[in-house]
């Protein structure tokens, strides 16, 4: 998705959830309008940095430790396999990087 359309489901998230409050020197306030354009323009870039980058995160999720990676290539050497490179390749088609 674009950042545009993202943006325009951002506002509808935000629109869904009205009314939102902030706290301010003790007093519990309704947002303002700037308030909520800040709101959903923050939601939409947050989403765009999801949807670029999140894969990176996710990939590091499932590599698993460098410990166990090790442990995988020490026994792919001993055993003539190929486990630990089966699974980067997997990983990383599960978490394809966004073109």
């Amino acid at each position: 998705m674009t950042l545009e359309e993202l943006t325009v489901e951002a506002t509808a998230e935000i629109e869904a959830a009205k009314p939102l409050f902030k706290q301010v020197n003790n007093e519990r306030l309704e947002f303002t309008d700037a308030d909520y354009a800040q709101a959903v323009t923050d939601l939409a870039n947050s989403k765009w940095d999801t949807q670029q980058f999140g894969y990176i995160q996710a990939r590091q999720e499932a590599y698993g430790s460098v410990q166990d990676q090790l442990d995988m290539q020490y026994w792919d050497s001993v055993n003539g396999t190929t486990l630990w490179a089966d699974h980067i390749a997997q990983v990383k088609a599960d978490n394809p990087k966004p073109e």
